[in-house]
């Protein structure tokens, strides 16, 4: 697998997302034909266009199918000893990741902004106190998109590439808008989900990955659970043998 890329003034501009543990999944996969769109910079106008011509949907599921990238994805939230750990163990097999991070989780632990893009990977929003945004009013669900926003602006100096909702893995076209509005033109989703946050053990946790993930996955996972972290050297593994990289989210779908 390649090794980490160390070009972190590109990742922060280029970084985003969502993060945290414990979220609940619904709503249904959707069609093979998700692209890639190219990353746009800090400030720059949005890239409509994917691959090919072909525009991303607001809510990306996974991205192209006929390329042998898989992203793993880590809703950002828990111990900061576990968050270090899963990050080494990944940057150690040459892995890149994407954090999406919890606006209260970077209040407590803003290091870890740093830490994260440091090591190669690319960190987004997550909301700020993750709670059940999809049955926020306009102004509460603005307020933790924003939030989470301006904290990753003061941290990094981009607010990331991407945005995931909170306790949803399709959200409602009201906060398919206002995430836009504050300038995260596709929320990023996943097609595979281990559960990995209601500690089921490093095992399941592997198997359920090995099971689900195939060419364009975006996998959803958890920091602050010690079963993920035991967990990632295999996730990686089987990965591996299977000649899937694991790369950023935006690597994916460029």
């Amino acid at each position: 697998m390649p090794k980490p890329i160390s070009r972190r003034d590109l990742l922060q501009v280029t970084a985003s997302g969502a993060l945290l543990a414990g979220c609940s999944s619904g709503g249904r996969p959707s069609a093979d034909a998700h692209t890639a769109t190219p990353a746009r910079t800090a400030g720059g106008p949005p890239h409509a266009a994917a691959r090919g011509g072909t525009a991303l949907p607001d809510q990306v599921e996974h991205g192209p199918r006929d390329r042998p990238m898989v992203a793993l994805t880590f809703h950002g939230q828990g111990e900061p000893a576990l968050a270090t750990s899963l990050l080494t163990e990944a940057e150690k097999a040459g892995a890149r990741l994407t954090v999406l991070a919890v606006g209260s989780w970077l209040d407590t632990y803003p290091q870890l902004a740093h830490r994260i893009l440091d090591g190669g990977h690319e960190l987004g929003n997550h909301t700020q106190t993750h709670g059940d945004i999809g049955a926020m009013s306009t102004a509460q669900a603005t307020a933790e998109i924003t939030g989470c926003a301006e904290r990753l602006r003061r941290l990094t100096g981009s607010q990331g590439r991407w945005f995931r909702p909170s306790q949803a893995r399709l959200t409602t076209p009201l906060v398919v808008r206002l995430a836009q509005r504050a300038g995260y033109p596709h929320l990023l989703s996943y097609d595979v989900d281990p559960l990995d946050y209601t500690d089921p053990g490093a095992d399941t946790v592997r198997a359920a990955v090995a099971a689900q993930a195939r060419n364009g996955s975006v996998v959803s996972l958890h920091f602050g659970h010690a079963g993920t972290v035991t967990a990632l050297p295999g996730i990686l593994d089987d990965l591996h043998r299977r000649g899937l990289r694991a790369v950023t989210t935006t690597e994916l779908l460029t």
